[in-house]
């Protein structure tokens, strides 16, 4: 059986942006304080994505008031905050029934932002939503191609969908991060590729762009970005240790 993303390994900058991505996240791996305190780096790293996926989706709020709570009463930084609490209890789900994963990410994100709770947890009703998201899940259970391929398809996809409105793109970024705990590059949940995006914003937008357009350059152009969004989110990650180390995390 043919791998259905194995020709993307073939488009320019893909090989390289995977082993940038990998030897950034090898190097934030060997920081000596993952050694006794990742599940600290954990949780900064998901408080910190949280705020940048809202940022991204459209939130104002500063991190420091996401950790103050002074953005409790942001919708969209309280909708990422949900997402991001789900993903400990969603990565063994992720692997083998991830059209049910991706329905409770839209439920917990958008329960204060959908008036008809029958919606919730339900793909936005447009023609062939479901089905490229049918198709997805079949690719994700045939494929073998590189984590950090795989995770920028699937955010890709449920971006250039807007499948699950209005949190189409935190339940995207969600689903990113169970890939890369599913598929081994990050089993921690430590990198901070959210934040990733949110610094590299104008390519981010850009290349989703060249995404939807669905040609060989577009889809080079995204998971390239997507490299890119790894590597400053293992540096976030490498941050966040030093400043663990030094007894601070704000």
């Amino acid at each position: 059986m043919t791998d259905p993303l194995e020709s993307l390994l073939s488009l320019p900058g893909v090989v390289d942006g995977v082993a940038g991505a990998r030897a950034a996240v090898d190097a934030m791996l060997n920081h000596r304080v993952l050694l006794r305190r990742s599940a600290e780096v954990s949780a900064e790293s998901a408080l910190r994505g949280a705020w940048a996926s809202a940022a991204l989706t459209g939130s104002q709020a500063e991190l420091a008031d996401v950790r103050s709570g002074a953005a409790a009463a942001d919708p969209l930084v309280q909708a990422a905050l949900r997402a991001q609490g789900e993903i400990g209890a969603l990565a063994g789900t992720w692997s083998r029934a991830p059209r049910q994963a991706l329905a409770r990410l839209h439920a917990v994100a958008a329960v204060d932002l959908i008036s008809d709770p029958e919606l919730l947890g339900r793909p936005a009703e447009v023609p062939g939503v479901a089905e490229r998201l049918d198709t997805l899940a079949g690719v994700l259970s045939e494929t073998s191609a590189p984590a950090m391929v795989v995770a920028a398809v699937v955010q890709g996809e449920i971006l250039a969908l807007d499948a699950f409105p209005p949190v189409s793109g935190i339940v995207a970024r969600a689903a990113e991060r169970l890939t890369l705990i599913d598929l081994g590059l990050d089993p921690k949940s430590l990198v901070t590729f959210e934040v990733g995006h949110w610094e590299l914003r104008p390519e981010f937008e850009s290349t989703l762009t060249a995404y939807q357009d669905g040609s060989r350059d577009g889809l080079s152009l995204w998971i390239g970005h997507c490299a890119d969004a790894i590597v400053v989110g293992a540096r976030e990650t490498t941050a966040i240790c030093e400043a663990i180390a030094r007894g601070v995390t704000a």
